[in-house]
């Protein structure tokens, strides 16, 4: 059995650690922020603290054996829960958000069983590499990933009544290597409809397309990485 010092000692460890992830997401203003991580650090912390000593009592009789690992695992899976609760997917524009804010828990959790079970290496060297990639790869994400995806983009701004069917075998006559069409209904306002290409063509092949598509009965404009045409 561990004394109250050292017990202190590792749930004040994964508070500090869950507190590093966590500012990087508060600050960013996701669901989960500074908070939610710190309590699902420490509460992970906390499980396989009780699981590895707070059975002491009762493993002196012969009969009663106990898996420490058992509620460790139970903490792995059901964080899910709360994972899940981070995970939205938003209807008008067609994409789900949340992904990296329930990943980031799951793993925060795992955090905290290391920092509860004493591998305070392990535990703190896997918070650097969680700040690492929330923090520093996510510029360079942005900058190299998310950019060649825009490259290969069209957006189109459709009057009401055009149908996708028509806007989609204009992009296919105009010879564009069309690999998803998004359509982002609104309300009040023309349409949206997202054409992503792959390969993601020249950008002068893109402004001869756009040309081509503006002339199409119902498409009001269409925009080529910032440029708009018609």
């Amino acid at each position: 059995m561990i004394d109250s010092w050292e017990m202190g000692g590792r749930l004040l460890l994964a508070a500090v650690l869950g507190a590093v992830i966590g500012i990087n997401r508060g600050r960013l203003e996701w669901a989960a922020g500074l908070r939610t991580h710190m309590l699902v650090c420490v509460g992970s912390a906390l499980a396989v603290i009780v699981s590895a000593f707070g059975f002491n009592d009762v493993l002196v009789r012969s009969n009663v054996v106990l898996d420490p690992s058992r509620i460790a695992a139970q903490v792995i899976s059901g964080v899910g829960f709360l994972g899940a609760g981070t995970i939205l997917f938003l209807q008008r524009e067609q994409v789900i958000r949340g992904l990296t804010t329930a990943a980031g828990l799951w793993a925060v959790a795992a955090v905290g069983l290391a920092a509860g079970a004493g591998l305070y290496v392990a535990a703190a060297m896997a918070t650097v590499l969680m700040w690492a990639i929330l923090a520093l790869l996510k510029p360079l994400e942005q900058r190299y990933l998310q950019r060649r995806a825009r490259n290969g983009r069209l957006r189109l701004r459709l009057a009401e009544g055009t149908s996708l069917a028509r806007v989609q075998a204009a992009a296919e006559a105009a010879g564009l290597p069309v690999k998803r069409l998004t359509l982002r209904p609104r309300e009040a306002g023309n349409d949206i409809v997202d054409i992503d290409c792959d390969p993601p063509p020249s950008r002068e092949q893109m402004l001869a397309k756009a040309e081509e598509l503006g002339a199409v009965e119902g498409v009001v404009s269409v925009e080529v990485a910032g440029t708009s045409s018609r």
